[in-house]
């Protein structure tokens, strides 16, 4: 049942009772929650997502958390929607925030690949076609698994967390002009080991 009004009067009660029920752990009765708010709730979180999939994620995360704080949840008077709504915001945009951060990772990933592009040897060349960011990632990890950890922290340093060269330096204990050398060292390293790694994943 869809209230029409989430603050009829009758259908406070009618959710009322279900809430009682869930409180004594009837948890089928949340699926008449569901039924009720579900869409509303989806046209919420739609916009903040921009993303059908993303929004029916953050739909089914809202009533996991709210099935988990269900004995937090306070009547003051008002529909349980409410507090359904403030949960599902929030995890609309835990997974917007999520998104950007692996648009963000793709990017910096992306920055890291392109000389190999310009020599011939990008991520497209042995593994066909364009790698989604999962793929990619892996890629990249596997590669800077098999170059020495000095030379693959400067990489990760500089350019997957972006730190500044004097930061970089600091957190390895050498001079920026070390520091840069072992960058070098290492973005070297990684085109080798990218040869090798991508190449035999290429001959499989």
């Amino acid at each position: 049942m869809e209230p029409r009004d989430v603050q009829d009067p009758a259908w406070l009660a009618i959710e009322r009772a279900c809430l009682g029920r869930i409180r004594a752990g009837d948890r089928a009765a949340f699926a008449e929650i569901y039924r009720a708010f579900s869409r509303r709730l989806y046209a919420i979180v739609l916009p903040l997502v921009g993303d059908p999939a993303a929004a029916e994620d953050a739909l089914a995360a809202t009533f996991v958390a709210a099935i988990e704080r269900i004995g937090q949840y306070q009547d003051r008077g008002q529909s349980v929607f409410f507090w359904l709504a403030t949960i599902a915001r929030s995890k609309a945009m835990d997974g917007h925030r999520a998104c950007a951060r692996a648009g963000r990772a793709a990017s910096r990933y992306e920055g890291l690949l392109a000389p190999l592009r310009e020599g011939g040897v990008g991520p497209e060349t042995r593994l066909g076609g364009d790698l989604d960011p999962s793929r990619l990632a892996e890629a990249v990890r596997r590669v800077l698994a098999e170059i020495p950890p000095r030379q693959r922290r400067a990489i990760e340093l500089r350019l997957l967390e972006e730190r500044s060269r004097a930061e970089c330096a600091a957190a390895i204990g050498v001079t920026m002009g070390a520091f840069d050398v072992l960058l070098l060292r290492g973005l070297r390293s990684f085109r080798a080991s990218w040869r090798k790694i991508i190449g035999e994943a290429g001959e499989t």
